[in-house]
């Protein structure tokens, strides 16, 4: 990066402590537009209903009042000079940092704001581009780190070039591979290899074949049956807000889905997706806590599923409606294996896809599923025999639901904690539910109603291999060279290692609790 603040832009190298970098100048016109678009509306639309009245033959329009007028200009002038000056300042307070360990962020005019992560610790990185943005060339730059699902970091806006050499700047460092300060390189963007795309016919049916098409219907039968019932056509019209907040649901699906691709690379996984606004995100190898592959009723005879995950960082995703951590919006079985591929590239098993997929819609106990007891048939009589489970070499399924079916894999060295959970009920019945914790989600990985046996040797077994994992699993900084670990000193006495079992299973172990 240069010393400069604004300028040309050269290769991308470790910043030193003293040099920082400022966002591109014309972002408080592409952040600011919005709300002085919202001053303009909101006070030219008084002006407007103030030149119209009601007469008796119908709406008459009066002439404009100038004084009135300059009024109106005058305040907007203002409100739009305020506006303009709030975003100009925080544009010109805004600073940005990028070395070896750390990405650092100072913003804030009033009251100043210093947020600093760890490069070792993201999680994903997003490159956005709003519609403005788009005509400008300019995306914003967002990305998460482990923080327990807290604000994400962003740089708001960037050159696209720049914004996606600053990404692999960032995953370049968090994989390990070394940029020496003193031998300026370009960091290139990492090559993608494509894995698929979905049409826009599905994206559309999707939307058609989905919960906003029930409640479409239960509006227009509600509306019908209340005009036949008091033959006033303002039930109608009553019913046009609830059409407005449809076609909107439509519209957000099908915009935000739309040319959604999938793509592997050195970096990890990325998704593209996004008609007005575009979005291309980046998911670094082994960021992926759990996933939730889920199937409803209006899918079932197409064959169609949705894939959401858990990354740590995320959190619950409601700053965007929940699309970020969705996988795959709508796909079949085989595009369904085909993402679980680059997300787990060892299932653990030898027939992966026959293993999965009685997980998905198999009978109850094929392929080493382990279901529920006949006792829970009492408190569960419809899915009883759908709620099971199976643990292979390197994931825990947990299967559950039968209307709207659920399929959730969590990796063993992602396994946060465990519970058990045993109402007065389930006690007599000799049931018990098991919970894996994962990290901040949509997904809540769950076992239902098994038998208290069961349950307590699965978590025995689970906790035995969720410490097991852990220590074998593979290095956060997944591109960088392994050190040869340093010989011990000659008069260093040899420290025995613990047994693995013990060292590991204990501490998951005391997180067995029942209600």
């Amino acid at each position: 990066m240069s010393g400069n603040l604004v300028g040309e832009e050269p290769a991308l190298t470790t910043d030193p402590v003293d040099i920082w970098h400022r966002v591109h100048p014309i972002s408080p016109l592409v952040r600011g537009w919005v709300a002085v678009a919202a001053i303009v509306f909101v006070l030219g639309r008084n002006s407007l209903e103030e030149l119209f009245y009601a007469t008796d033959n119908g709406i008459g329009v009066k002439g404009p009042d100038l004084a009135e007028l300059r009024v109106l200009f005058a305040v907007t002038g203002v409100a739009v000079l305020v506006f303009s000056i709030a975003f100009f300042l925080q544009w010109r307070f805004t600073r940005y940092q990028v070395t070896d360990e750390h990405v650092h962020i100072n913003s804030g005019v009033i009251f100043r704001q210093q947020r600093r992560a760890r490069i070792d610790r993201v999680q994903a990185i997003d490159v956005v581009q709003p519609l403005l943005a788009r005509a400008f060339g300019l995306a914003e730059l967002k990305f998460e780190v482990a923080d327990g699902g807290k604000s994400a970091l962003k740089l708001s806006f960037l050159k696209l070039r720049e914004a996606k050499r600053l990404r692999a700047a960032i995953l370049a460092r968090a994989a390990g591979v070394h940029v020496d300060p003193d031998a300026p390189t370009e960091v290139q963007e990492a090559p993608e290899v494509h894995a698929l795309a979905l049409p826009p016919a599905r994206i559309f049916a999707a939307a058609i074949f989905s919960g906003t098409s029930v409640f479409a219907l239960l509006v227009i039968a509600g509306a019908a049956v209340a005009w036949i019932w008091t033959g006033e056509w303002a039930v109608m019209v009553a019913a046009v807000p609830f059409f407005i907040g449809i076609f909107a649901s439509y519209w957000q699906s099908v915009t935000t889905d739309f040319n959604f691709r999938i793509a592997v690379s050195p970096d990890g996984v990325r998704l593209h997706y996004g008609m007005l606004e575009t979005r291309s995100q980046t998911i670094p190898p082994g960021r992926v806590q759990a996933v939730d592959i889920s199937q409803g009723p209006m899918w079932r005879p197409l064959g169609w599923y949705k894939v959401r995950v858990n990354v740590a960082g995320y959190g619950s995703d409601s700053s965007d409606n929940g699309t970020r951590t969705v996988l795959l919006p709508v796909g079949t079985l085989d595009e369904v294996m085909t993402v679980l591929g680059l997300v787990f590239p060892n299932p653990g098993v030898e027939n992966p896809f026959e293993v999965f997929t009685a997980g998905l819609k198999g009978p109850a106990d094929a392929h080493g599923f382990v279901h529920s007891p006949r006792q829970a048939r009492w408190i569960d009589p419809l899915t009883w025999r759908r709620s099971a489970y199976r643990a292979t070499d390197t994931a825990l399924l947990c299967r559950h639901g039968l209307v709207f079916r659920r399929l959730q894999v969590v990796p063993h060295e992602r396994t946060q904690s465990l519970a058990l959970r045993q109402g007065p009920i389930m006690k007599a019945l000799g049931l018990a539910n098991f919970e894996l914790h994962s990290t901040v989600g949509p997904i809540h990985p769950l076992v239902r109603h098994m038998s208290t046996a069961n349950a307590l040797a699965l978590f025995d077994q689970q906790a035995f291999r969720a410490a097991t994992a852990r220590r074998l699993h593979r290095k956060e900084k997944w591109l960088s060279q392994d050190e040869p670990p340093a010989p011990p000193a000659p008069d260093a006495p040899a420290t025995p290692s613990p047994e693995p079992a013990a060292a590991a299973h204990q501490p998951l172990k005391e997180n067995h609790h029942g209600d």
